[in-house]
């Protein structure tokens, strides 16, 4: 039998994270209130892992034999964190810092609203000024984006409350909720997979919090950023899981039309910008999910516990802030309509 730790848990998937790792696990050692730590090693080949070992010893490292992705560099930790009987789990990325506080704000959040099944932190870039995420949201497009992000954090996000999703980088989430609504879906490997879970919670019923005094600073890219072409391999293979796995089926006619619009938007930009293959192999491989999880499509919407209506109310009714493209697109749409009417 698995001894509990009666710790909220913290999961910290790396690769070759190096010294941003062992900056990370600092910070969470220097918690008002101590966690459990993991690392999950997606087959690093930097060491990095072997370093956590020496320097902090109390820290359990997980490690996978190949690069799982994001998903699968999280999902083992967050398995190990439900058999130690923890009633709270923090993915973290090996790129992040957290402020001493930030652990403590976001369990006393999930205990003061028994409606959370997560709960978001206030991400800043590592210039500690300028935001990278106050939640992760989803506009009526099917296209997610992070709340704030490249802003200037002048406190415009400073009212805790209720988002969409909270962000992989570093959010606290019900262990009793992710043993209803599963784990991260490593179908995703990287990218959308945290609003894809966040996603699952709101059509089971649960709500995503906000908490703005818990603060966490962000390296944006450090892993992504060493692969070209990763980001639009992976953005044209899991925009279509996302919306096709969540979006309820009588609102699909009113959003498939306009996303669809963009993604292939992307998709010839992406072969303008010398992403050709990645674009392609992205689209082919979205195709590929899709047909598997044609069963599993059919099952998350039977057994979605909000109607259509409340799904609708929860998307932003408008385009992406940095959707500079699509925008000019529908300007033009607009002028072109308002001239032939």
């Amino acid at each position: 039998m698995t001894k509990s730790t009666g710790k909220p848990v913290v999961v910290i998937p790396n690769l070759n994270g190096g010294e941003a790792l062992l900056d990370a696990i600092a910070s969470l050692r220097a918690q008002t209130l101590q966690p459990h730590i993991i690392v999950v090693d997606n087959a690093s080949t930097d060491g990095s892992a072997d370093e956590v070992h020496g320097q902090f010893p109390d820290v359990e490292i997980i490690r996978n034999r190949r690069n799982k992705g994001y998903a699968g560099g999280v999902n083992p930790g967050l398995r190990r964190a439900i058999a130690l009987g923890a009633s709270y789990v923090a993915p973290f990325n090996d790129d992040a810092v957290a402020a001493p506080d930030w652990l403590e704000r976001l369990v006393s959040s999930l205990e003061n609203h028994e409606a959370y099944g997560a709960v978001a932190c206030k991400v800043l870039q590592d210039d500690k000024h300028t935001l990278d995420s106050t939640g992760d949201y989803l506009t009526h497009w099917g296209l997610p984006y992070p709340r704030g992000r490249g802003e200037a954090d002048r406190g415009q996000y400073d009212i805790p409350g209720e988002i969409f999703a909270a962000s992989g980088a570093a959010s606290l989430f019900r262990v009793k909720t992710l043993k209803q609504v599963g784990l991260f879906d490593e179908a995703f490997f990287a990218y959308y997979e945290d609003v894809d879970l966040g996603f699952r919670m709101q059509n089971q019923g649960w709500q995503v919090g906000y908490e703005p005094q818990a603060v966490v600073y962000h390296k944006i890219g450090m892993t992504s950023g060493r692969m070209k072409g990763f980001t639009t391999y992976q953005t044209l293979k899991n925009l279509p899981l996302l919306v096709w796995k969540n979006v309820p089926f009588l609102l699909l006619f009113r959003v498939l039309p306009r996303f669809y619009l963009a993604y292939w938007l992307f998709f010839f930009r992406a072969f303008s910008r010398g992403h050709a293959w990645p674009a392609l192999r992205g689209v082919f491989m979205a195709t590929f999910w899709l047909m598997w999880k044609l069963p599993e499509l059919a099952t998350l919407d039977s057994k979605r516990k909000i109607g259509s209506k409340k799904v609708w109310s929860l998307l932003h009714h408008d385009l992406p802030p940095n959707a500079r493209a699509l925008r000019k697109l529908r300007g033009a749409w607009h002028r072109l309509w308002r001239r032939g009417s």
